[in-house]
């Protein structure tokens, strides 16, 4: 009878057991829910929100969206104006500041993470390294002002805008290239080295193929956060109305290749917007509205562009 009594109470401990694990379950599974219904709600706000922005900017520049808006310098005219000088200055900046940045970055980051030793030196430069990406941009605005054009005397010039945005991005380029190399599994050095690889050899021919995805992520993210910069460009002096072309990258002399254009006066899209909408005619807010959706298509190619290239390169990668 005694033990069918103590048989009886282990059976009911064990029962409420059950019960408190099931409903703690049922609680986190609730937890579980509720998290994931307000993660699901943030990320519809921020589409809708982009969404809106969108629809509303291709509404008011619906009236501009033929050939002339693209082939066409800015006027005084809205109706006859356009952004050719705008698009082509702002290809050519991004051409410089890539140029000039991607290698800088990429080498830097290369150093730090392989070659620079591990002590409080490396660690200061490596935290001040990522606040830089954090710094407003009219700051590098004005270093490149003492800098590019009055120490540098390199004008009002596209040379002295792809350098400034180069500046901008260069902190994103290095941090997104580290957190690629770090990415790389130490296996991979450790099977160059055990094959008697040098540590370039290792650097060049496996960790740098190996996190090609992560660099060229964060170089275009870079780049899609430097073609809509304007508060640099105007320090610098870029120009806000300008009714000519740089000059030609191409000649038909050889070598076929100019670099006078680097020296040319320019303007970019934002540039070119922020003067329409400074413009109190209404027909001015349909031209920036227009430029508005152009600018925000490209980027957003680019972004598509870093997902595309990183998910195909990580796709070809077996660890």
């Amino acid at each position: 009878m005694c033990s069918r009594n103590v048989s009886g109470r282990h059976i009911d401990v064990a029962d409420h057991q059950v019960k408190e694990i099931r409903g703690l379950i049922s609680r986190h599974k609730r937890w579980d829910y509720i998290f994931a219904v307000v993660g699901l709600l943030s990320m519809l706000v921020g589409v809708v929100v982009l969404l809106a922005l969108f629809i509303q900017l291709f509404i008011d520049g619906m009236p501009r969206f033929h050939t002339d808006f693209f082939t066409s310098f800015p006027s005084r005219r809205a109706e006859g104006a356009g952004i050719l000088s705008a698009w082509v200055g702002t290809v050519l900046v991004m051409l410089v500041t890539a140029v000039a940045a991607v290698p800088l970055g990429v080498a830097s980051a290369v150093y730090l993470e392989e070659y620079a030793p591990k002590n409080w030196m490396t660690a200061i430069i490596e935290i001040n390294v990522t606040n830089l990406a954090g710094v407003p941009s009219i700051v590098y605005g004005l270093l490149a002002l003492g800098l590019f054009v009055y120490t540098f005397k390199l004008g009002q010039s596209i040379l002295a805008a792809g350098l400034t945005l180069a500046l901008l991005i260069l902190p994103v380029v290095i941090v997104a290239t580290r957190e690629a190399i770090i990415a790389v599994p130490g296996s991979i050095r450790e099977a160059a080295y055990a094959l008697g690889a040098t540590k370039w050899q290792t650097v060049w021919n496996h960790v740098l193929p190996y996190s090609t995805g992560g660099i060229l992520t964060g170089v275009i993210i870079g780049l899609s956060r430097a073609i809509g910069e304007t508060a640099p460009i105007i320090t610098i002096g870029a120009l806000t109305f300008i009714a000519f072309l740089p000059s030609s990258p191409v000649t038909a002399d050889f070598p076929f290749l100019s670099f006078k254009w680097l020296m040319d006066p320019f303007t970019v899209m934002p540039i070119q917007m922020f003067n329409w909408t400074s413009r109190p005619e209404e027909a001015f807010q349909h031209n920036a509205a227009a430029a508005g959706v152009i600018l925000l298509l490209m980027t957003l190619a680019m972004n598509g562009l870093a997902i595309y290239l990183r998910s195909r390169i990580r796709s070809r990668i077996k660890w």
